[in-house]
């Protein structure tokens, strides 16, 4: 097992990828759910240690985004479509984004923060990499928590005891 991630963080290193097989979920959220906390409740209950939205569509009553740059959320209300839905999801932290468009087609997008609400649906499909462990680690440039791609540490299955042999 190395005891380095699979990608190396550091600015100065190359280009490095690191590749799993996909496992994909679909689900339905429906009206009134709060986008952001069911996409990590998801996750908790999945065990999800390296996931990517693949997609997802539907529509919104309230958008609250962490635009580039600011400090705080900031709410929109009114209706809107979810027009992109992307980033990485895992127990050991996420990073979404969400664009969304109103009635004039007026585009707006950042992080996805809590108090995304649903009006009618929204349709999404997860993908699990099962091979990797999303984890975040300070990045020393700019002080944040950004992802460093680990290896899957494989689970073993449960150890019998010497009682349990005998039978």
């Amino acid at each position: 097992m190395p005891d380095v991630p699979l990608v190396d963080p550091s600015p100065a290193s190359d280009a490095a990828t690191a590749s799993s097989p996909l496992r994909t979920y679909a689900l339905r959220l429906k009206p009134g759910q709060d986008l952001r906390r069911e996409l990590l409740a998801f996750a908790q209950a999945h065990g999800l240690r390296a996931a990517c939205v693949l997609t997802g569509v539907g529509s919104l009553t309230t958008a609250t985004l962490r635009l580039a740059n600011q400090e705080g959320p900031t709410v929109y209300q009114g209706h809107f479509e979810i027009v992109s839905l992307v980033g990485t999801l895992s127990v050991n932290g996420s990073h979404l984004h969400l664009s969304v468009a109103d009635s004039t087609g007026r585009t707006l997008g950042g992080h996805l923060l809590d108090g995304n609400l649903i009006y009618t649906t929204a349709e999404l499909v997860i993908g699990e990499l099962p091979a990797l462990d999303f984890r975040r680690e300070t990045d020393p440039t700019f002080g944040y928590q950004e992802l460093v791609v680990w290896p899957a540490v494989p689970v073993s299955p449960p150890r019998k005891s010497p009682a349990a042999r005998k039978k």
